[in-house]
């Protein structure tokens, strides 16, 4: 895989405007082919009646234009039936049709010669229109007796790119749904539900489906105390006797380090200077995931499958495999095992490991930003720590604190910063070397010599790259100052609100006086990311698989505070069974589950109508997320359920029974067993990589109807679990988890609507 590379680039990230979804809803070819002559007019008609259905009568729709019949009522447009109560019927109309006249028609089922047309005038629809209408109908049954429905009136106009490339995408992208009714984009626009539909069989107060659970986000938690615990303090109870490094940090007080101090002082076993490494060694596989790609040296060829592996799993280069003896490569279960065998080659030992320094004046979103870093890098299988610096000062030198000690002039101030920073990074090189991969150290680092110590002490160990956030947003600074005061322990003990936020505003701008941007080595400057109205990504001398992966995860970051709602389909039919895997419809008790749920996202939801439902391919999200009304719906390959190989459809018993080695292999690791022809959890979270890329990437709130191993490789991601516990995450049927992420972190509720007949059922 070639390595991505960015040298003095600039990413201009523009939102989108609330509400935008662009994804027209397209019948058929024709539509698409229709588009060479013009721009085009798409229409959606949609009519809400509780009764309609008792009567035996079937809405239609006519009009003045040949498309709706001339208003010959024996050619009028049949309105499908999406739901319990809706109907609905959408076309594509050139753009220089003349203004149509267009009225509903209900017609018996057993006589279409019988028609009740609506009462009233004409409805108009004007060419080049773009707006949604709700009006009433009217429909006199008797003279007694009228049907009163709702109408929802949808124009949008549509360039013919618009439709080719709707229409290629629906082609390329999408699988034709297999659920009769439903479509693959659904654009839904009402407003509201009838009060006397189902939606009122849910209480209005939703507080009463909470269900207790076990905090597992951190919520309510200063995100500084979450990170890696200062262990050379906690050991000794004083700072480290590394005398180099500790010769560097009073050197770069003193202002005098030479950029080959730390060079010139590395020392060998016996006490002598090392030499100079002279160039990259090799690494033998292009490595996909992780650091960045190494060179082959031009006099050496070597194969992969030269490569061989020892009696305990590890890589042995090809020079050792006469000792080790021959054995085969192991199976790589995706990138992230890709990586995990390129980390074990040996290499430039410094090339194989990743150091992420934050820098940035305080209250920028820097431990934010980091927090949401070692998640996601630790979720896509990368060994990640976040050492925040903070809270190493606060261990030696109390939390109480004032301004004058963050003083650029206080030499002690300055001293004892620089020295907890630098034991910070003795500990993340300490844990390196112990195997871990990416570290992310979490302070302000805001001048150079302070960088260059943190450089100095990496030389040789691993690469550096800098994440520089900065912010000239004076309503976002003033709000992340209050809530760093709110949280932060430096101000535990401060009774006077206001005077904490005073002694914060001193001690921002005593860094504002010594600080310098980053300018020198590799880095990424984050300008004005969070404020949600757009901003810049500055890239600098960036390569390799992981820097880029990180790259595109930060472009896509910001700190809008927006729920996500994460639940299993309803009940299927193979559920009841014990079935793994299938693409059964739902049981009754599952139709039951869509209707409430419906009714939750209709009232949890009803002042956010940006919000949108992504389902899986399979017919039982889709079936789960058919009632719900009044939001787009996007089906995702992504969210299909683990797939189970030649173990579809069976039950447990029947793979013990008929697979028992599969069956114990499964048993002891779930993880990483992969099913004959299938998938493991591994492979789940690979492909579930642009789900979250596009979840970090909305600005508002998304429904996620899937199943129970993707949901809990969603949910691990966001609770930030270990990749070990990924398959025993609980995620119950006909339960809603509430994930609200924003500038405080990730916090959870969980909803139980009812229960289900077999609960544990599923992959």
């Amino acid at each position: 895989m070639t390595a991505a590379r960015w040298s003095s680039a600039t990413i201009h990230r523009r939102p989108l405007p609330s509400g935008t979804f662009q994804v027209p809803l397209l019948a058929s070819p024709a539509m698409a082919t229709a588009a060479s002559s013009g721009g085009h007019q798409y229409v959606s008609v949609k009519l809400e009646s509780p009764r309609l259905a008792a009567l035996d009568l079937a809405p239609h729709l006519f009009g003045s234009h040949p498309v709706a019949g001339s208003w010959d009522p024996s050619k009028a447009l049949p309105m499908e039936r999406a739901a319990d109560a809706i109907w609905e019927l959408s076309c594509v109309l050139p753009s220089r049709h003349e203004t149509m006249d267009f009225k509903l028609v209900l017609k018996q089922k057993a006589d279409s010669s019988q028609c009740i047309v609506e009462e009233g005038p004409n409805r108009p629809l004007a060419c080049g229109s773009n707006e949604v209408e709700m009006t009433d109908a009217v429909f006199k049954l008797s003279e007694k007796d009228a049907l009163e429905c709702k109408v929802w009136v949808e124009t949008e106009m549509l360039s013919p790119f618009d439709l080719a490339a709707s229409w290629k995408a629906h082609q390329e992208n999408l699988q034709p749904s297999r659920v009769r009714g439903t479509y693959d984009v659904v654009m839904d626009v009402t407003e509201s539900r009838p009060k006397n539909d189902f939606a009122s069989g849910l209480e209005l107060d939703l507080e009463k489906y909470v269900v207790p659970t076990t905090p597992s986000m951190g919520s309510g938690v200063y995100a500084a105390n979450l990170t890696e615990n200062p262990r050379s303090l906690l050991n000794t109870g004083m700072s480290s006797n590394n005398d180099t490094t500790l010769g560097i940090l009073h050197n770069l007080v003193k202002g005098d380090a030479s950029p080959d101090h730390y060079a010139n002082t590395k020392k060998d076993v016996d006490g002598r200077h090392a030499p100079q490494q002279e160039g990259n060694r090799v690494v033998f596989v292009d490595r996909g995931v992780g650091s960045p790609r190494f060179a082959r040296p031009k006099n050496e060829t070597i194969s992969t499958s030269s490569i061989k592996q020892d009696c305990e799993g590890k890589v042995v280069p090809p020079h050792n495999i006469e000792k080790h003896g021959s054995v085969g490569m192991p199976a790589a279960e995706g990138a992230v095992a890709a990586a995990a065998v390129a980390d074990q080659m040996y290499g430039p030992k410094e090339d194989r490991k990743l150091v992420i320094v934050l820098v940035g004046l305080p209250a920028r979103g820097k431990t934010f930003t980091a927090a949401k870093l070692t998640r996601y890098l630790r979720w896509l299988g990368h060994e990640t720590k976040h050492f925040n610096v903070g809270k190493y000062r606060r261990l030696k030198h109390g939390t109480n604190q004032t301004a004058d000690f963050f003083r650029g002039d206080n030499k002690e101030g300055v001293e004892a910063r620089n020295e907890v920073a630098a034991l910070a990074m003795e500990d993340m090189l300490s844990w390196m070397e112990e195997g871990g991969q990416v570290g992310i150290c979490d302070a302000t680092n805001s001048t150079r010599n302070r960088r260059n110590m943190l450089m100095k002490m990496a030389e040789g160990k691993c690469k550096i790259i800098f994440v520089e956030t900065i912010c000239n947003d004076q309503d976002v600074l003033e709000r992340n100052i209050r809530l760093k005061v709110q949280q932060s322990p430096d101000y535990a003990e401060q009774t006077d609100f206001e005077a904490g936020v005073r002694d914060f505003k001193e001690r921002l701008a005593y860094y504002e006086k010594v600080y310098e941007p980053v300018e020198e080595g590799s880095y990424i400057k984050m300008i004005d990311m969070v404020s949600g109205n757009g901003g810049q990504l500055q890239i600098n001398n960036i390569s390799g698989y992981l820097p880029g992966r990180i790259v595109f995860f930060l472009v896509n970051c910001h700190l809008t505070p927006r729920p996500i709602l994460l639940t299993r389909h309803g009940e299927s039919l193979d559920n009841v069974g014990g079935r793994i895997g299938g693409d059964s419809s739902l049981s009754e008790a599952g139709q039951i589950y869509s209707r409430k749920l419906a009714s939750f996202v209709e009232k949890r939801l009803k002042s956010e109508r940006t919000a949108s439902i992504w389902t899986s391919t399979l017919q039982r999200t889709i079936l789960t997320a058919h009632p719900i009304i009044g939001f787009p719906k996007i089906q995702w390959r992504a969210l299909d359920e683990i797939n189970a190989g030649v173990c579809d459809g069976m039950t447990y018993d029947e793979v013990k029974k008929n697979k028992p080695e599969d069956y114990e292999s499964r048993r002891k690791d779930k993880l990483r067993y992969r099913y004959p022809r299938g998938e493991s959890y591994l492979d789940v979270i690979q492909r579930l990589e642009p789900v979250i890329i596009e979840l970090e990437r909305q600005r508002s709130p998304v429904v996620v109807i899937a199943h129970q191993a993707v949901l809990r490789s969603l949910y691990a991601y966001f609770a930030d679990k270990p990749l070990e516990e990924v398959p025993k995450i609980e995620i119950p049927l006909h339960t809603i988890i509430e994930i609200k992420m924003g500038v405080t972190g990730v916090e959870e509720k969980r909803y139980k609507l009812m229960d289900a007949v077999n609960p544990t059922a599923g992959i």
